[in-house]
């Protein structure tokens, strides 16, 4: 038979990828071309952090090494854009026929399956994406069905066998114990033991030269020490087990000035291109709860994360595309305000997390929902137009996860899909969960005036603005009925104070960085 050739995508670095293991079944492995492709028009569709792009793309190089020593033959293209690179190296090669993986975002998927065989001139074979556990095993098919993330999370943890005990319910007599992971930091006597750190090799220091040349782009490459390789992200998986998993749960709310990943994990970009497996992840972190290491609450919390959320989050994302992208059931139109680029804002919360987010490109998940998507919310910031502020700035950020996430969730704005009620909340909720607002200028507990928090005067006249719609959320009940605490006066003066503040908040002109 004829050579193959076995297009593997830029995030989809697997060990084992389903694509070569079809190719192999079919001819040697000496007979097999690997094609990666570097696309410049893909690194630059928006302004994306720089030290995303050197992950990926230092990542991409080191996946080419790691296959060429395994005996394959790896044509790595840089090209204009990805058709280029595929036409180049189909005209060079000539492969009897190209296999690849179903890309996980829907405009590449589109790409691979609509008449990308008659563009190249060879028969093209997509395969299934394997790279989610619900790729593998869809437990809703049925379209129609509204399935939330309990039943979801349920499902999988069955299928999988996770956390179960011998008669398959779950260990500990219950499914979900986050109600036990919602503590503050204490203020003193709590070591918080920091990531692991890889220093750039000779391949991560020429990637970083030529992303800090590329004319876009937010943050910078210096100080770039994230996992590139496989065994890195295996090396950064261990350290999270041994020292960061069994406060995870209890702190997983939690958000400091000190730290910007407390006991998370920080494994995210290393899974969302191929270099970790959740399943893997999830089944060593099982052992380490059945060898006393870490209690179940952090376990099954971090489980939680891995296939409940994440894979319920892209479950959603095919669920609901092409439609999410332009979901906004709220009709919020206000631009991205300014200070998301430059961090200029007088509330420290904010200053914070975004200054955080612009030197590494990361910050955990509670100060992204509750800080930034609950700002923009109360806001009424597009939609739109936070789900590409959030593509742009984040080192894990693909569309599948950041959609889902931030439309779905953060904004609400899928009609409850995703999230079945918007989360929103006052300056209390930081002031419980932070250190932010011991230094602030703003005091969290006042609803309006001078000193009173944006994020209360924002709350408040985000309630009277959707009483109607928002007493028709059970959900949200309890939190309508506080408006009866407002005195007519008081529903005047929150509602002009947000109106002035939003008046004058300052919003991106779109200058490139």
């Amino acid at each position: 038979m004829a050579p193959l050739s076995v297009w593997i995508l830029g995030d989809q670095l697997l060990r084992g990828h389903p694509a070569l293991l079809a190719a192999e079944r079919l001819v040697e492995r000496s007979r097999i071309r690997v094609l990666l492709i570097e696309s410049e028009q893909r690194k630059a569709r928006l302004p994306y952090h720089r030290k995303k792009l050197v992950l990926l793309i230092s990542a991409m190089r080191h996946y080419a090494e790691e296959l060429r020593s395994l005996g394959y033959t790896v044509d790595y293209v840089r090209a204009p854009t990805v058709l280029e690179g595929l036409r180049r190296h189909v005209e060079a090669h000539r492969p009897a026929r190209l296999l690849t993986m179903a890309a996980a975002e829907y405009r590449g998927r589109q790409f691979q399956q609509t008449h990308l065989a008659e563009l190249l001139g060879a028969p093209v074979d997509v395969l299934p994406n394997t790279q989610f556990l619900c790729g593998r095993y869809d437990p809703f098919p049925d379209p129609d069905k509204k399935v939330i993330l309990e039943t979801f999370y349920r499902a999988m943890r069955r299928r999988w066998g996770l956390l179960l005990d011998a008669h398959g319910e779950p260990v500990g007599g219950a499914w979900n114990f986050d109600r036990e992971n919602r503590k503050p930091l204490p203020r003193r006597g709590l070591f918080i033991p920091a990531p692991l750190r890889f220093p750039p090799d000779a391949i991560t220091a020429k990637v970083m030269q030529e992303v800090a040349a590329l004319p876009q782009g937010v943050g910078r490459v210096d100080g770039f020490d994230l996992a590139v390789t496989r065994d890195e992200a295996q090396k950064a998986f261990e350290d999270f087990l041994l020292h960061r998993l069994p406060n995870f749960g209890p702190y997983e709310d939690a958000m400091s000035r000190s730290s910007a990943v407390l006991f998370h994990s920080m494994l995210s970009p290393y899974m969302n291109i191929g270099l970790l497996d959740p399943l893997d992840m999830a089944q060593r972190a099982e052992q380490a709860y059945h060898s006393g290491h870490a209690p179940p609450a952090s376990v099954e919390g971090f489980i939680r994360q891995i296939v409940g959320w994440r894979e319920y989050i892209y479950w959603q994302y095919w669920r609901q595309m092409p439609g999410l992208l332009t979901a906004n059931c709220w009709g919020h139109t206000r631009a991205m305000p300014r200070l998301f680029w430059d961090a200029d804002t007088p509330m420290n919360c904010l200053r914070h997390v975004v200054s955080r987010v612009l030197d590494l490109g990361y910050c955990h998940h509670i100060e992204r929902l509750m800080v930034i998507c609950n700002f923009c919310m109360l806001a009424g910031v597009d939609p739109a137009a936070v789900n590409e502020w959030f593509l742009s700035f984040y080192v894990d950020a693909y569309e599948w996860v950041v959609s889902p996430n931030v439309i779905g969730m953060g904004m609400n704005a899928d009609g409850g899909q995703t999230a079945t009620k918007p989360y929103i909340a006052s300056a209390n909720y930081i002031h419980k969960m932070s250190d932010y607002c011991t230094d602030c200028r703003f005091n969290p507990k006042l609803r309006a005036g001078e000193n009173a928090c944006p994020y209360n005067f924002l709350y408040w006249n985000f309630l009277l603005e959707h009483e109607e719609t928002l007493r028709a959320n059970p959900r949200l009940g309890p939190a309508v009925l506080g408006l009866k605490h407002l005195t007519p006066e008081e529903r005047v003066a929150v509602r002009a104070q947000a109106a002035h503040f939003l008046e004058e908040l300052p919003l991106y002109s779109g200058e490139k960085r």
